[in-house]
Protein backbone atom coordinates (compact mmCIF):
# COMPACT_ATOMS: atom_id res chain seq x y z
CA UNK A 1 0.00 0.00 0.00
CA UNK A 2 1.39 3.37 -1.05
CA UNK A 3 2.39 5.52 1.94
CA UNK A 4 0.67 8.48 0.26
CA UNK A 5 -2.63 6.60 -0.05
CA UNK A 6 -2.43 5.60 3.61
CA UNK A 7 -1.58 9.11 4.76
CA UNK A 8 -4.51 10.55 2.76
CA UNK A 9 -7.11 7.95 3.75
CA UNK A 10 -6.07 7.20 7.31
CA UNK A 11 -4.29 10.31 8.64
CA UNK A 12 -5.52 9.48 12.16
CA UNK A 13 -4.57 5.78 11.91
CA UNK A 14 -8.14 4.69 11.15
CA UNK A 15 -10.36 5.02 8.08
CA UNK A 16 -13.13 7.44 9.06
CA UNK A 17 -16.06 6.45 6.87
CA UNK A 18 -18.99 8.88 6.64
CA UNK A 19 -22.26 6.99 6.31
CA UNK A 20 -25.64 8.36 5.22
CA UNK A 21 -27.93 6.83 7.85
CA UNK A 22 -31.00 8.09 5.97
CA UNK A 23 -30.73 5.51 3.17
CA UNK A 24 -32.58 2.45 4.48
CA UNK A 25 -31.36 0.27 1.59
CA UNK A 26 -27.69 0.89 2.26
CA UNK A 27 -27.91 0.97 6.06
CA UNK A 28 -30.28 -1.78 7.14
CA UNK A 29 -29.64 -1.79 10.88
CA UNK A 30 -27.04 -1.62 13.62
CA UNK A 31 -24.70 -4.27 14.94
CA UNK A 32 -24.48 -5.16 18.67
CA UNK A 33 -21.85 -2.47 19.23
CA UNK A 34 -24.17 0.20 17.82
CA UNK A 35 -22.29 0.65 14.55
CA UNK A 36 -24.33 0.85 11.33
CA UNK A 37 -24.70 -2.35 9.33
CA UNK A 38 -25.57 -2.78 5.68
CA UNK A 39 -24.09 -2.62 2.20
CA UNK A 40 -22.59 0.86 2.67
CA UNK A 41 -20.82 0.19 6.02
CA UNK A 42 -19.57 -3.16 4.69
CA UNK A 43 -18.07 -1.46 1.64
CA UNK A 44 -16.26 0.93 3.96
CA UNK A 45 -15.05 -1.99 6.09
CA UNK A 46 -13.73 -3.76 2.97
CA UNK A 47 -11.79 -0.63 1.98
CA UNK A 48 -10.33 -0.37 5.50
CA UNK A 49 -9.33 -4.05 5.38
CA UNK A 50 -7.51 -3.49 2.08
CA UNK A 51 -5.69 -0.54 3.65
CA UNK A 52 -4.85 -2.60 6.73
CA UNK A 53 -6.41 -0.15 9.19
CA UNK A 54 -9.52 -0.20 11.42
CA UNK A 55 -12.73 1.48 10.24
CA UNK A 56 -14.54 4.14 12.26
CA UNK A 57 -18.04 5.09 11.16
CA UNK A 58 -19.09 8.74 11.11
CA UNK A 59 -22.90 8.74 10.86
CA UNK A 60 -24.93 11.51 9.20
CA UNK A 61 -28.70 11.82 9.22
CA UNK A 62 -28.75 13.33 5.72
CA UNK A 63 -26.43 13.14 2.70
CA UNK A 64 -26.30 16.92 2.32
CA UNK A 65 -24.84 17.28 5.81
CA UNK A 66 -22.23 14.65 4.99
CA UNK A 67 -21.23 16.55 1.86
CA UNK A 68 -21.06 19.83 3.81
CA UNK A 69 -18.25 18.38 5.95
CA UNK A 70 -16.07 17.33 2.99
CA UNK A 71 -13.55 20.12 3.54
CA UNK A 72 -13.66 20.12 7.35
CA UNK A 73 -11.48 17.05 7.97
CA UNK A 74 -14.36 15.18 9.64
CA UNK A 75 -14.12 12.06 7.45
CA UNK A 76 -11.79 10.33 4.97
CA UNK A 77 -14.31 8.59 2.71
CA UNK A 78 -18.01 9.29 2.27
CA UNK A 79 -20.55 6.82 0.88
CA UNK A 80 -23.39 8.80 -0.74
CA UNK A 81 -25.00 9.48 -4.10
CA UNK A 82 -22.62 11.06 -6.60
CA UNK A 83 -24.19 14.30 -7.81
CA UNK A 84 -22.66 17.27 -9.72
CA UNK A 85 -23.32 19.72 -6.86
CA UNK A 86 -21.34 17.49 -4.49
CA UNK A 87 -18.53 16.87 -6.96
CA UNK A 88 -17.32 20.45 -6.47
CA UNK A 89 -15.67 19.38 -3.21
CA UNK A 90 -15.65 15.56 -3.44
CA UNK A 91 -13.98 13.21 -5.93
CA UNK A 92 -16.36 10.33 -6.60
CA UNK A 93 -15.60 6.85 -7.89
CA UNK A 94 -17.94 5.28 -10.41
CA UNK A 95 -21.07 3.94 -8.70
CA UNK A 96 -20.88 0.59 -6.95
CA UNK A 97 -24.66 0.19 -6.81
CA UNK A 98 -27.72 2.13 -7.94
CA UNK A 99 -31.36 2.70 -7.00
CA UNK A 100 -34.21 3.69 -9.34
CA UNK A 101 -35.98 6.99 -8.62
CA UNK A 102 -39.52 7.59 -9.89
CA UNK A 103 -42.83 9.19 -8.91
CA UNK A 104 -45.89 8.34 -6.84
CA UNK A 105 -49.08 9.92 -8.22
CA UNK A 106 -52.40 10.26 -6.37
CA UNK A 107 -55.60 8.36 -6.97
CA UNK A 108 -57.36 9.60 -10.09
CA UNK A 109 -54.22 11.05 -11.66
CA UNK A 110 -54.19 11.02 -15.47
CA UNK A 111 -50.37 10.90 -15.49
CA UNK A 112 -49.22 7.61 -17.00
CA UNK A 113 -45.46 7.85 -17.34
CA UNK A 114 -42.45 9.66 -15.91
CA UNK A 115 -42.12 11.94 -18.95
CA UNK A 116 -45.58 13.46 -18.35
CA UNK A 117 -44.72 14.88 -14.91
CA UNK A 118 -42.61 17.86 -16.00
CA UNK A 119 -45.48 19.96 -17.33
CA UNK A 120 -46.58 23.56 -16.66
CA UNK A 121 -48.82 23.85 -13.60
CA UNK A 122 -47.80 20.54 -12.07
CA UNK A 123 -46.24 20.41 -8.60
CA UNK A 124 -43.72 17.81 -7.42
CA UNK A 125 -42.90 17.15 -3.75
CA UNK A 126 -39.37 15.96 -2.96
CA UNK A 127 -36.95 15.67 -0.04
CA UNK A 128 -34.49 18.57 -0.25
CA UNK A 129 -30.83 17.77 -0.97
CA UNK A 130 -31.49 14.09 -1.63
CA UNK A 131 -29.49 12.79 -4.61
CA UNK A 132 -32.64 12.44 -6.72
CA UNK A 133 -33.83 15.85 -5.49
CA UNK A 134 -30.59 17.40 -6.74
CA UNK A 135 -31.14 15.68 -10.10
CA UNK A 136 -34.65 17.17 -10.31
CA UNK A 137 -33.28 20.63 -9.43
CA UNK A 138 -31.02 20.38 -12.48
CA UNK A 139 -33.53 18.84 -14.87
CA UNK A 140 -37.13 19.90 -14.10
CA UNK A 141 -37.93 22.67 -16.58
CA UNK A 142 -41.69 23.30 -16.46
CA UNK A 143 -43.22 21.80 -13.32
CA UNK A 144 -42.82 23.41 -9.89
CA UNK A 145 -40.45 21.57 -7.56
CA UNK A 146 -41.43 21.84 -3.88
CA UNK A 147 -38.63 20.80 -1.51
CA UNK A 148 -39.03 19.68 2.11
CA UNK A 149 -36.62 18.92 4.94
CA UNK A 150 -37.66 15.28 5.27
CA UNK A 151 -39.46 12.53 3.38
CA UNK A 152 -42.26 12.64 5.98
CA UNK A 153 -42.78 16.37 5.39
CA UNK A 154 -42.70 15.88 1.60
CA UNK A 155 -45.29 13.09 1.58
CA UNK A 156 -47.51 15.03 4.01
CA UNK A 157 -47.46 18.08 1.70
CA UNK A 158 -48.00 15.91 -1.39
CA UNK A 159 -51.18 14.53 0.17
CA UNK A 160 -52.40 17.60 2.05
CA UNK A 161 -51.81 20.10 -0.75
CA UNK A 162 -53.01 17.69 -3.46
CA UNK A 163 -49.78 17.86 -5.45
CA UNK A 164 -49.35 16.04 -8.74
CA UNK A 165 -46.39 13.80 -7.89
CA UNK A 166 -44.13 12.73 -5.05
CA UNK A 167 -40.55 11.92 -6.09
CA UNK A 168 -38.70 9.14 -4.31
CA UNK A 169 -36.67 5.97 -4.53
CA UNK A 170 -38.73 3.10 -5.94
CA UNK A 171 -38.18 0.80 -2.90
CA UNK A 172 -39.54 3.45 -0.52
CA UNK A 173 -42.45 4.17 -2.86
CA UNK A 174 -43.38 0.47 -2.88
CA UNK A 175 -44.06 0.80 0.85
CA UNK A 176 -45.74 4.21 0.58
CA UNK A 177 -48.16 3.25 -2.18
CA UNK A 178 -49.78 0.59 0.04
CA UNK A 179 -50.93 3.34 2.47
CA UNK A 180 -52.89 5.37 -0.09
CA UNK A 181 -55.73 3.61 -1.95
CA UNK A 182 -55.69 4.38 -5.66
CA UNK A 183 -52.19 5.90 -5.67
CA UNK A 184 -49.81 4.53 -8.31
CA UNK A 185 -46.07 4.32 -8.89
CA UNK A 186 -45.16 5.37 -12.43
CA UNK A 187 -43.29 2.89 -14.61
CA UNK A 188 -39.72 3.72 -15.56
CA UNK A 189 -37.36 6.09 -13.79
CA UNK A 190 -36.35 9.72 -14.04
CA UNK A 191 -32.89 8.85 -12.78
CA UNK A 192 -30.98 6.15 -10.94
CA UNK A 193 -29.20 7.29 -7.81
CA UNK A 194 -25.57 6.32 -8.21
CA UNK A 195 -24.17 5.23 -4.86
CA UNK A 196 -20.43 5.86 -4.91
CA UNK A 197 -17.41 6.28 -2.67
CA UNK A 198 -16.12 9.82 -2.35
CA UNK A 199 -13.06 11.43 -0.82
CA UNK A 200 -12.19 15.12 -0.42
CA UNK A 201 -10.72 16.69 -3.58
CA UNK A 202 -7.24 17.06 -2.05
CA UNK A 203 -6.82 13.26 -1.77
CA UNK A 204 -5.57 12.59 -5.30
CA UNK A 205 -3.63 9.36 -4.62
CA UNK A 206 -6.46 8.07 -2.46
CA UNK A 207 -8.98 8.71 -5.23
CA UNK A 208 -7.06 6.54 -7.71
CA UNK A 209 -6.96 3.72 -5.13
CA UNK A 210 -10.70 4.02 -4.40
CA UNK A 211 -11.61 4.14 -8.08
CA UNK A 212 -9.76 0.89 -8.74
CA UNK A 213 -11.12 -0.77 -5.60
CA UNK A 214 -14.74 -0.07 -6.57
CA UNK A 215 -14.28 -1.50 -10.08
CA UNK A 216 -12.66 -4.62 -8.62
CA UNK A 217 -15.48 -4.98 -6.05
CA UNK A 218 -18.09 -4.93 -8.82
CA UNK A 219 -16.24 -7.38 -11.07
CA UNK A 220 -15.29 -9.83 -8.32
CA UNK A 221 -18.81 -10.13 -6.93
CA UNK A 222 -18.13 -8.37 -3.62
CA UNK A 223 -20.90 -5.83 -4.17
CA UNK A 224 -23.38 -8.49 -5.30
CA UNK A 225 -22.60 -10.58 -2.22
CA UNK A 226 -23.19 -7.60 0.09
CA UNK A 227 -26.55 -6.87 -1.56
CA UNK A 228 -27.55 -10.50 -1.01
CA UNK A 229 -26.20 -10.65 2.56
CA UNK A 230 -28.27 -7.67 3.65
CA UNK A 231 -31.50 -8.76 2.00
CA UNK A 232 -31.84 -5.95 -0.53
CA UNK A 233 -31.70 -8.02 -3.72
CA UNK A 234 -34.07 -6.53 -6.30
CA UNK A 235 -34.08 -3.17 -4.56
CA UNK A 236 -30.40 -2.37 -5.00
CA UNK A 237 -28.53 -3.42 -8.13
CA UNK A 238 -24.81 -3.64 -8.90
CA UNK A 239 -23.88 -0.63 -11.01
CA UNK A 240 -22.47 -1.24 -14.51
CA UNK A 241 -18.70 -1.42 -14.85
CA UNK A 242 -17.08 1.91 -15.67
Amino acid sequence: MSPQVLSELAPTGVLRAAINMGNFLLVTGKDPSGDPSGVSPDMAAAIAARLGVPVKYVPYARPGELADDAEKGAWDIGLIGAEPQRAAVINFTAAYCEIEATYLVPAGSATRNVGEVDQPGKRIAVTARSAYGLWLENNIKQAELKQFDSADAAIKAFLGDKMDAYAGLRPALLTEVTKHPGARILDGQFTAVQQAVGTPKKNTAAFAFLRDFVEEAKKSGIVASLIERHGVTGRLSVAPHA
